[in-house]
């Protein structure tokens, strides 16, 4: 600090004073932050993620059965929870847009960050507690969208965990290993409440029926005793959600105005990024060929 000189006027004459400012007076924030206590902090564990790896965070309904119960859920599936549960993604991905791809199904949904995201210094902890809190008030923000002057009857709870992948052949296999979880649940879920349904079975009798049962004898129930042929049951049901980041292009009108000129409309075409949506399969080569820039070189 630069010291304060001043001139006073004494008998005898002008004097000097110099005063010197009271270092101790101003004190940064940081330094009243220290004290005693703060050797707490050295009880933090370090979740830094390891670097180069694909970050995927995944996301369940906590107890989401009983939830679905006593929001009257419609079975097998509800397209009003399904699209909801998309949402509430969406919402995420723009919010973090390192997230490259994400994949749900049911009450799930998973995450993936790109290999170099140093979104939050990588930090496990700061992802997922991130990840499900703004899943969870989005959820509860877009709830009245989707299922309407229905009431929310208390809030919903997911929970998270985080994973590493470091190749593109361990992250393709997660997200396989997801979507062939969802085709089992939902033909499961499928074939029990058609015969619950359609059928006049009690759920114990249903549970009875499909004891031992293969993929081959389910779609035999349905399509000898009830005319459904599974594979053409809607998409988003057979094979969940895909979000991926997409360019759209888009033509819009723009005032110019020249000096000394009157304004004129031109129209200008513009490239932006959306979250879009695909209802597919991800298992096959033909999703990741024809979205070559979703993975990240594997040499990184």
């Amino acid at each position: 600090m630069m010291p304060i000189i001043l001139l006073c006027r004494l008998p005898g004459g002008i004097k000097t004073r110099i005063l010197r400012p009271v270092a101790s007076v101003f004190i940064s924030s940081s330094r009243m932050a220290k004290s005693k206590f703060e050797y707490v902090r050295n009880f933090e564990t370090d979740d830094t993620c390891l670097k180069n790896c694909y970050i995927v965070v995944r996301l369940d309904g906590r107890n989401f059965h009983k939830f679905a119960e006593q929001h009257n859920f419609m079975k097998p599936n509800d397209d009003r929870a399904l699209g909801l549960m998309t949402r509430s993604a969406r919402s995420v991905m723009e919010d973090l847009d390192d997230i490259i791809i994400s994949y749900g199904q049911s009450d799930e949904f998973s995450f993936v960050f790109k290999r170099t995201s140093n979104w939050f210094k990588r930090r496990a902890s700061k992802l997922m507690t991130h990840v499900a809190s703004q899943f969870s008030s989005s959820y509860v923000f877009y709830w009245k969208d989707y299922f309407g002057d229905q009431p929310l009857l208390y809030p919903p709870g997911f929970d998270g965990r985080v994973v590493l992948y470091p190749s593109n052949r361990n992250l393709r296999d997660y997200l396989s290993w997801r979507q062939a979880d969802c085709h089992v649940n939902n033909l499961y879920n499928t074939v029990f409440w058609t015969l619950v349904q359609k059928g006049g079975l009690t759920t114990t009798q249903a549970e009875d029926r499909l004891k031992g049962t293969l993929a081959a004898d389910k779609n035999e129930i349905m399509f000898s005793e009830f005319d459904i042929n599974y594979n053409k049951e809607p998409l988003v049901h057979r094979k969940g959600t895909t979000l991926i980041w997409e360019k759209l292009e888009e033509t819009v009108t723009k005032s110019v105005k020249l000096p000394d000129e009157a304004g004129e409309e031109v129209l200008v075409t513009r490239t932006r990024r959306r979250v879009s949506a695909h209802h597919c399969d991800v298992i096959g080569n033909q999703f990741w060929e024809e979205h070559p820039n979703i993975l990240e070189d594997d040499n990184c």
